[in-house]
């Protein structure tokens, strides 16, 4: 019957692992790259105006919202022996090895006393570069996680595995980078920021490859994709038309706004406190948990659709959030208060964190069976396109004005002979950089939410959808060669 084929099996043990581990190779690059690290490299490293940063990711975070729909469209338009997916996840790992590295190398190969213009001009091109093929990376990768089987569960394990295994080893380049950070700063190691920064990035463009490698070398796509090749604007209307896909990607937009605490986290460790390494502790009991999480998704789900445990999470949030900024606004450089306070937000915020790894990425593979439903077209490409330049553009948005605040705040960076020297231009200063890190971004979390009031996605027209679709799916196998549960 059409309802067991949820719990058919498709995808084992290894190639579920092969997938999580590639995903942490991927993940060991974009954690220094994505977030506020980067900012803080080009601004405090390679001595870029902020102004110019934030000008910089706001251009391309735009850019993307065009770019990366289309190169989900070309995605969806290919068709190989190996699938529409996997040939780009075996030739990406190398140029995008390489990219990581460029982005990363400008003090080195322009040196300490270039110009401005000659520093923003390389900032653009190598950072424009990273993105290219970050995205003919991201995408399919995450297409595969709804092409890899037609059961619901085989793609809530493979897309667990990826989130799991990426915390676990992903999560070693920010460890090694804040560390090592701090011993530069403390010259406990002969090494420069700059040094520091690009060593982190030859880890990433070599190891972390050869890890993301795998996604192509290590998996199948089993679910049967149609006969017809839509062009590129089939792709962009279907993206139109397919409304719990276009909920969601509202909901992430909105959701930039509170990616500025993440921002402000870095600048709070880095310049408030001066202690970059305090994030590990921080964060430490919070990550076993979240690995704890990962066990319970199942259980936690039998209890709360997707929708449910996306409005807990911001109410939640909102709580916690107010109450750290309320207890810590007069003692936020007083260790002793904060680290034990920062540490119990994190035990509660990683469990949602953890969900909410799993949750969207699980949604979209939905809302790709809903149109297949729907139209008969699936189309992964630039359904995962949307995943993917979503957090871009979130991180973009966030980014810029994390710098377009920077000088407003009293916060600047003015680069002398001897190095970078640090200006706190406003007593309050360090005042708002805690605001920023702890309070606007619970506030802010409350907007993603209002999209969901309309998502409808779940419960019984979910489960109507995937009966269906198992029903159509035996019947499409047939009719393509190489296809199908067959394999």
């Amino acid at each position: 019957m059409a309802q067991n084929k949820d719990d058919i099996r498709y995808v084992g043990v290894k190639e579920t692992l092969a997938y999580g581990i590639a995903n942490a190779g991927q993940c060991f690059g974009y954690n220094i790259i994505a977030g506020s690290y980067l900012s803080l490299f080009f601004v405090k490293v390679f001595g870029v105006p902020p102004e110019a940063v934030a000008t910089m990711m706001l251009i391309l975070g735009l850019w993307d919202t065009i770019n990366d729909p289309i190169m989900g469209s070309i995605i969806d338009k290919t068709r190989t022996r190996y699938g529409k997916l996997r040939p780009y996840l075996l030739i990406v790992p190398i140029p995008l090895g390489l990219a990581t590295i460029m982005l990363f190398a400008g003090p080195q190969i322009l040196g300490n006393n270039a110009e401005n213009v000659a520093k923003i001009i390389y900032m653009f091109i190598s950072y424009f570069i990273w993105e290219l093929f970050y995205t003919l990376g991201d995408v399919p990768f995450w297409g595969l996680s709804a092409a890899i089987s037609p059961s619901p569960s085989d793609r809530t394990r493979v897309i667990s595995s990826a989130r799991f295994i990426s915390g676990l080893i992903g999560g070693i380049s920010t460890t090694l980078l804040v560390v090592l950070m701090d011993l530069s700063n403390n010259g406990a190691i002969p090494l420069s920021l700059s040094q520091v920064f690009l060593m982190m990035a030859i880890i990433s463009g070599t190891f972390g490859m050869a890890l993301f490698s795998l996604s192509g070398i290590c998996t199948k796509e089993r679910v049967v994709q149609t006969v017809k090749e839509p062009s590129v604007l089939d792709g962009f209307k279907a993206l139109v038309k397919n409304k719990p896909l276009l909920l969601i990607v509202i909901g992430n937009v909105l959701g930039a706004l509170g990616g500025i605490g993440g921002f402000f986290q870095t600048y709070y460790y880095s310049e408030v406190v001066q202690m970059n390494s305090l994030t590990l502790i921080v964060y430490l009991p919070g990550t076993v948990l979240g690995f704890i999480t990962y066990l319970l998704i199942p259980k936690i789900k039998q209890k709360f659709d997707n929708r449910q445990i996306i409005f807990l999470n911001g109410f939640v949030r909102l709580i916690m959030g107010a109450l750290v900024f309320v207890v810590g606004v007069k003692c936020f450089t007083n260790l002793w208060v904060v680290v034990p306070l920062l540490m119990v937000q994190n035990l509660l915020f990683s469990m949602f964190n953890t969900i909410n790894m799993v949750i969207p990425t699980e949604m979209i593979g939905d809302t790709i069976d809903y149109m297949e439903w729907k139209t008969g077209e699936r189309n992964e490409g630039v359904s995962f396109s949307v995943l993917t330049f979503v957090g871009k553009l979130t991180g973009s948005i966030s980014g810029s004005i994390g710098n377009a605040l920077l000088p407003i705040i009293g916060l600047t960076f003015i680069e002398g002979a001897t190095g970078t020297i640090t200006v706190k231009a406003y007593e309050y200063t360090d005042t708002l950089i805690w605001g920023m890190f702890t309070l606007a971004p619970a506030v802010l979390g409350l907007l993603p939410l209002i999209p969901y009031i309309w998502y409808d996605l779940t419960g019984d027209k979910l489960h109507k959808v995937r009966e269906e679709m198992a029903e159509r799916r035996a019947t499409l196998s047939a009719q393509v060669s190489g296809g199908g549960e067959n394999e």
